[in-house]
Formats: structure tokens, sequence, C-alpha cells
């Protein structure tokens, strides 16, 4: 099976070369935890090795996403302004509601459905990250979001070889019974716990799925320095 880099080394070790390619992977985790930044160390490798990226940003400006890859040293700045990167600004079209239901669901107040986010990532796209997905959910019955996920999961997989990184949030998640994790090929939980040997707060990632892999269920510790994403 073919993989794309995580951009993260020690995890690309962990994981048997990195995320599969062509596949969708979920990144899960509370506010602080590191998800978009696990993102754009994703981002970052993929513009390096010449890759077509989109990033649908759900709830920041993609000034500040730029401003946070500068301060990593991961900087995204120059390859948005050359094409290779765009970043869409989903999340100014959030506060509208629907007027039409394009795919046939009803979204009972609901911003956007799910499969809609796929107008953003044009053919020929090798990479796209939507960073949160779960700003898209909260008003969705159990059922809708199942069927909305797999969808969106579905549109992406006939775009050829893209990859495709969802980032949501852990109160999505288990307001929607994890159901997403079903339906991806892999999974990165992140989290923040305290150390029972040292008392101190300290971030975690588990990985409970990656298939064609190897895995350790052992949590990883993980911090986030001036220079990204290192794996203790």
């Amino acid at each position: 099976m073919k993989r794309i880099s995580s951009g993260i080394p020690e995890l690309d070790e962990r994981i048997g070369g990195g995320y599969l390619a062509g596949r969708v992977l979920l990144v899960t985790g509370d506010t602080g935890t590191g998800k978009t930044t696990f993102a754009i160390h994703f981002l970052h490798r993929a513009c390096r090795d010449g890759k077509k990226c989109v990033m649908v940003a759900t709830e920041e400006l993609p000034e500040d996403i730029l401003d946070l890859s500068e301060m990593l040293g991961l900087g995204l700045t120059g390859f948005q302004k050359s094409g290779q990167l765009a970043i869409e600004r989903s999340f100014q079209n959030r506060s509208e509601k629907v007027q039409t239901s394009k795919f046939g669901f009803t979204p009972e107040g609901l911003e956007i459905e799910l499969p809609t986010l796929s107008d953003y990532v044009p053919e020929g796209t090798d990479v796209v990250v939507i960073d949160n997905i779960g700003v898209f959910t909260l008003r969705l019955s159990i059922q809708d979001f199942r069927d909305q996920f797999d969808a969106l999961n579905y549109i992406l997989s006939t775009r050829g070889d893209c990859t495709a990184m969802f980032v949501m949030d852990d109160t999505a998640c288990k307001m929607t019974h994890n159901l997403a994790e079903y339906s991806v090929s892999g999974c990165l939980r992140l989290m923040v716990d305290e150390n029972p040997y040292t008392g101190n707060i300290e971030r975690y990632i588990r990985i409970p799925k990656m298939r064609r892999t190897c895995l350790s269920l052992n949590p990883i510790r993980f911090e986030i320095t001036s220079s990204g994403i290192k794996l203790l």
C-alpha cells in the first residue's frame, strides 16, 4: 500500500512509513491538543513533495494558519502564493443557513451539508485537509451524520489519488458516538493527561486504527515545540 508522509519522521516510523495514500485519515482531540499543528506538518511536507494541496478552514482565518506555520518553521505562505496550496475560507459561510438541500438531506438549521465540502476540492488535488469538520455535525442526527460523512468520503474517493485528513474536535466525536472512526482508513486521537509519575499535564497520541499497519496501542507522548511536533 502506497504511503504519504505525515511530515513527522518519528510518526512515520511508527505507522509503516506514513499515512495511507488515497485514503481518509481522522485526527481528533480536545482544544489545545495540537490537531491543527499535525495538519500543518502534513500540508508542509506534501507541498515540499510537489503535491497540489487544499486546506478547508472552518474555524480560523487563513492568515492565522499561515502565521502559525511560520512560527513552527513549517512555512506555508510561499506555497500559497505560488498556488500550490489553497486555503478556503469556508468558516465565513457557516452563519448562513442552507436554503436548498443539494444532496437530499434535511439540515434543520445546519449551515452546510458535509458532502458540499467536496466543492472546495478541485480535480487534480493530491492532498486535502478539512479543519474542523466537527463544526458541521452538531445539529445532525446520528443517522444523518453517518450518511453525510460516508457521502463525503465517497466523493473524495472518486478524486483519483487524493489523500484527505479530517480534523474533528472531541466534543463532536462524542456527540456522534465516534462513528467517524468506522468510516476512515486511519485515525489519530490526541489527548492531554496527567503523568502519574511526575504529576505533569502532558500531551499524548493514540493510534487506534491504521489499516494494513501493525500498531502499538500504547499512547505516545509528544510535545509541541518551536519547530513543531516532537514524539518522545
